[in-house]
């Protein structure tokens, strides 16, 4: 097989790759790469229409990237909507991604967390972050799971960059497990800092 031949099949093959993909961000990377390495193989055999098809998917993919990245930690783009923990929508949630939920957090008991936060996008629930009283005016984070598609996103920081949302509980500082500590970039990104084998974000008076 020759090297355009080799080209041409990893384009392609990069294009599948894609849409066997669920996290979205990393769909339309892929997918943008595959149609670039296309353009450029269906040029060098000059079959034009693949040419101006693959161009076109490419410029859609770009223009679609963009706009995530843009909006990524954009807080008119999410709402967080607070629910009683015993909320039937948020059973059905919990509910249905219970295999992925228990994949990250074994041992996980929703009936232990009385606070409850839905991340919305628009009309779809995308993230979930429960949480307990820890006693000490202290709020402990049980979950904060996000939706497979939408983890290149991180949109429980909007629950943490919203003050109120514990403060109105009369809450000091929220905790993070140490099994969140794997999450200790994007922890420290919305405020949180290390206090022993935790971290910690404390919460404005």
């Amino acid at each position: 097989m020759d090297i355009l031949s080799i080209i041409g099949w990893s384009g392609s093959a990069l294009v599948v790759v894609s849409l066997l993909q669920t996290r979205i961000l990393r769909l339309r990377a892929l997918n943008l790469i595959g149609c670039v390495v296309l353009v450029g193989f269906n040029a060098a055999i000059q079959v034009w229409p693949m040419v101006g098809m693959n161009a076109v998917l490419a410029v859609i993919n770009v223009v679609h990237l963009w706009r995530m990245l843009r909006h990524r930690h954009d807080e008119g783009e999410y709402a967080v909507l607070e629910v009683d923990g015993a909320d039937t929508y948020l059973g059905h949630v919990l509910t249905a991604h219970h295999k992925d939920i228990s994949r990250f957090n074994p041992g996980f008991r929703p009936t232990d967390s009385p606070y409850a936060f839905l991340v919305q996008r628009g009309e779809r629930t995308v993230g979930v972050v429960l949480a307990h009283d820890a006693g000490d005016g202290r709020a402990q984070i049980d979950l904060d799971y996000v939706l497979p598609e939408y983890r290149d996103f991180t949109p429980g920081e909007f629950v943490y960059r919203r003050s109120d949302a514990f403060t109105d509980h009369g809450f000091r500082q929220v905790l993070a497990p140490p099994r969140m500590r794997g999450a200790a970039s994007y922890l420290r990104k919305v405020g949180f800092h290390p206090e022993g084998d935790r971290l910690v974000l404390d919460l404005p008076a």
